[in-house]
């Protein structure tokens, strides 16, 4: 368990996912059309990524692939009824087999099927332990963008914790640091959908981390940027060499001109 965090949580204390699941149930999302091509000049800056099993097989390469989060809930889409009514997916043998550092698995706090989803991570706890693979747990909003408030995501960040989850993805929000004051484990920020500008993405993930966020957990905002690769560079500056907003945007401008 701790070689698998270890892993994931760089020994500065900070980490950077790079998420490239959406594709579970948004189907082929812009620009990850072809995850492996949209991955492959970012991986050498990410420390992890967090992918579903079919395109960890079909789309990284085993000789160059970084720590692994499997998502293994799912079994919804975009067209169907309701997001949050997911199951597991993929079994632990299986994460085993793929050589995982983590599992990552969605919460539904406040949503039809939040007893489903918050005894799924239990049991995906229960399995966990007993082979020393640490869970992630989503704190998802399905559509109802407007729940993300400190209030709200103070609670699924700490019952997440409390049912095991030994990291915890959420959305930053006004008040970050009455969730990571509440919540035990490592918190990551995540990004939702792509925002106007490169700055707001800067000043969300520096403000994030001085609040108590451990990393960041950043897809679109990453891998549907006109320049990606200036994109994760000046990110990494942020979480990893304690970099302003202000230095952050200066290497996206550098890196985006070369």
């Amino acid at each position: 368990m701790k070689n698998r965090m270890a892993q994931l949580i760089q020994s500065d204390g900070r980490c950077l996912f790079l998420p490239i699941d959406h594709g579970y149930f948004q189907g082929p999302t812009r620009k990850l059309e072809k995850p492996g091509e949209t991955i492959k000049p970012l991986l050498p800056y990410c420390d992890a990524i967090f992918v579903t099993r079919g395109v960890l097989r079909s789309s990284v390469e085993p000789d160059s692939a970084k720590p692994t989060i499997l998502r293994v809930s799912g079994g919804t889409s975009v067209v169907g009824k309701d997001l949050a009514n997911e199951g597991l997916t993929t079994s632990m043998e299986e994460a085993i087999r793929l050589n995982v550092a983590a599992i990552g698995i969605s919460i539904f706090v406040g949503s039809d099927y939040e007893h489903e989803s918050l005894l799924n991570l239990s049991k995906l706890v229960d399995e966990g332990e007993k082979y020393g693979i640490p869970v992630m747990a989503v704190t998802a909003v399905g559509k109802e963008l407007e729940k993300r408030d400190a209030r709200y995501l103070a609670l699924c960040s700490r019952i997440a914790a409390e049912l095991g989850a030994r990291v915890v993805k959420t959305y930053w929000c006004e008040g970050f640091e009455k969730i990571t004051a509440g919540c035990p484990v490592p918190v990551v920020m995540a990004g939702g959908p792509q925002v106007d500008t490169e700055r707001e993405v800067f000043d969300f993930v520096h403000d994030g981390l001085q609040k108590g966020a451990v990393g960041v957990n950043l897809g679109r905002n990453v891998w549907q940027n006109d320049f990606p690769v200036a994109m994760i560079r000046a990110l990494r500056a942020i979480i990893h060499e304690n970099a302003t907003p202000k230095e952050a945007q200066e290497i996206y401008d550098s890196v985006k001109k070369a």
